[in-house]
C-alpha cells in the first residue's frame, strides 16, 4: 500500500495494540519495510510478516486480470500467511478481526469472529472505473469486467462485517450508492496526523535550491488521481503562475513515479523520488498543495503540510471531510486560475499567518487520538484481536 496507506495502518495497529492483544498478520515488499517487522513485534502479541516479491505479485495479479477474477484477493494470497493465521486461530481463539484492505480479508473468511471490522480505506473497483472510462478497446472491457468483479467482492466483504470503514466521506458516500443493500454499518474515519513528528519548531536541511520559491506536491506517485493531480498543476497552473511568480519552482516528491510523473521534469519543475524523509521538503517549502481533481480516499498532505505550518492550496476534492475555514487556515479553488491565485496568496503575509492558524487547528482537532475514537466506539469492549493488514 502506499504511504499513506501505510501510516494510516499503522497508527490504527499501535492504537488497538494499546487496549487488545494483537495477532497480526502482514505482507511487505521492500526492504525500507522490512526494516519496521522489528517495531511491531514490539506492540503485538505475535507478528507473521510475510514478504512478498513484487515480480510474483505481478504475475498473478496479471492471471488473475485475464481471467476475470479480482486482482486484489489474488495479489495478497500467500500459503505461508494462510497457515500462520489457521495456526493462530487454533491456539489463541481471537474473538474479532480487523482487517486493513479488501485485499486481505479471504484470510479470515473462513472463521467466526464476535466483532468483524474492515477499513476498506478506498474503493480499488472505482480505480478500475476510472480506467475503463478513459481506456480504449479491449481494455476498456477487461477493465469494465475487473471493475464488475473487485466491486462485488467489496460488496461480500463488507456484508460479512459489522463495520466497514473508510478514509473519507465521499469514499464512504460512493460505496453506499455502488452497494446500496450493504448491510453492515459504513462509517467515514478520517485520517489524523501525527504532531510530534510532523513538528515545525525541529531543524531540517533545506533541499531546494536557494533565491528560488517552492511549493511541493508529495504522495505516491504510481496513484492515478495523484498522477492526474501532478500533470494538472504542472502543464495548466505552473503556465499561469510563470509570470506571475517568476522564481517559482514546483517539487513533485514521492514513490515510485510514473512515466507521466517523470515527463514533466523540466528547468522548473523538478522531481524528487523516494525521499527519506519527506519532512524538509515540507518544513522549507513556500506552500504545500493538494491539486486533487477526484476525491479518493486519504488525502494526507493537507494534514502533513498544515501539522508543518504551512499554507495549503487544495481543490474541493482534496478536502472531502475537512472543515477548515478557506482562505483563513487553506487557500481552496477548483479552477487553474483560481488554484493559481490561491498560490499567490500563500506565497505572500496571508500564507504565513494561514500557515500558523493551520498549525493550531491540527493540534486542536486532528491528532490520531481524536481521529481513532470511532474505532473504539466500533470494537467495543476489550478482547483479543486478529489485525489482518497489507
Amino acid at each position: 500500500m502506499g504511504g499513506g496507506e501505510s501510516a494510516r495502518a499503522w497508527h490504527m495497529l499501535r492504537h488497538l495494540a494499546a487496549s487488545h492483544r494483537v495477532h497480526l498478520g502482514c505482507l511487505y515488499e521492500s526492504a525500507a519495510e522490512a526494516d519496521g517487522i522489528a517495531k511491531l513485534g514490539e506492540i503485538c502479541a505475535s507478528v507473521m510478516a510475510v514478504r512478498r516479491r513484487r515480480l510474483a505479485t505481478r504475475l498473478k495479479s496479471g492471471v488473475a486480470f485475464v481471467q476475470g477474477r479480482a486482482v486484489s484477493p489474488a495479489a495478497c494470497a500467500h500459503p505461508r500467511l494462510q497457515r500462520w493465521v489457521a495456526e493462530t486461530m487454533a491456539a489463541h481463539q481471537p474473538s474479532a478481526a480487523f482487517v486493513s484492505h479488501s485485499g486481505m480479508a479471504p484470510y479470515l473468511d473462513p472463521y467466526q469472529f464476535s466483532r468483524r471490522i474492515i477499513d476498506m480505506i478506498a474503493l480499488g473497483s472505482e480505480r478500475w472505473r476510472r480506467a475503463a472510462e478513459t481506456s480504449g478497446w479491449p481494455k476498456s472491457e477487461l477493465c469494465w469486467r475487473q471493475e464488475r468483479v473487485l466491486l462485488a467482492h467489496e460488496r461480500q466483504v463488507a456484508a460479512r462485517c459489522d463495520d466497514t470503514l473508510f478514509a473519507s466521506a465521499a469514499e464512504a458516500n460512493l460505496f453506499l450508492r455502488r452497494a446500496p443493500r450493504a448491510p453492515a454499518r459504513i462509517l467515514a474515519l478520517r485520517n489524523g496526523v501525527d504532531q510530534d513528528f510532523f513538528d515545525p519548531a525541529r531543524d531540517y536541511a533545506n533541499p531546494y535550491r536557494a533565491g528560488r520559491r517552492s511549493v511541493v506536491f508529495a504522495g505516491a506517485l504510481d496513484y492515478a488521481p495523484n498522477i492526474e493531480a501532478a500533470v494538472w498543476f504542472a502543464t495548466e497552473v505552473m503556465t499561469m503562475l510563470r509570470h506571475r511568480v517568476p522564481t517559482l519552482d514546483f517539487w513533485i516528491v514521492g514513490a515510485r513515479p510514473s512515466r507521466a510523473i517523470r515527463a514533466l521534469a523540466r528547468r522548473d519543475i523538478h522531481l524528487k523520488r523516494d525521499p527519506a524523509d519527506i519532512r524538509p521538503y515540507l518544513a522549507h517549502a513556500d506552500a504545500v498543495l493538494a491539486p486533487l481533481r477526484v476525491a479518493r480516499g486519504i488525502e494526507n498532505t493537507v494534514l502533513e503540510g498544515m501539522a508543518m505550518g504551512k499554507p495549503v492550496v487544495a481543490t474541493p476534492a482534496a478536502l472531502d471531510g475537512f472543515d477548515f475555514a478557506v482562505g483563513e487556515e487553506i487557500f481552496c479553488s477548483a479552477s487553474a486560475p483560481g488554484f493559481a491565485s490561491g498560490v499567490v496568496a500563500a506565497l505572500g503575509e496571508k500564507g504565513r499567518a494561514a500557515g500558523e492558524r493551520a498549525r493550531r487547528r491540527i493540534d486542536a482537532d486532528y491528532g490520531w487520538a481524536a481521529a481513532l475514537r470511532r474505532l473504539d466506539a466500533a470494537l467495543g469492549e476489550e478482547r483479543p484481536v486478529v489485525a489482518a493488514a497489507s
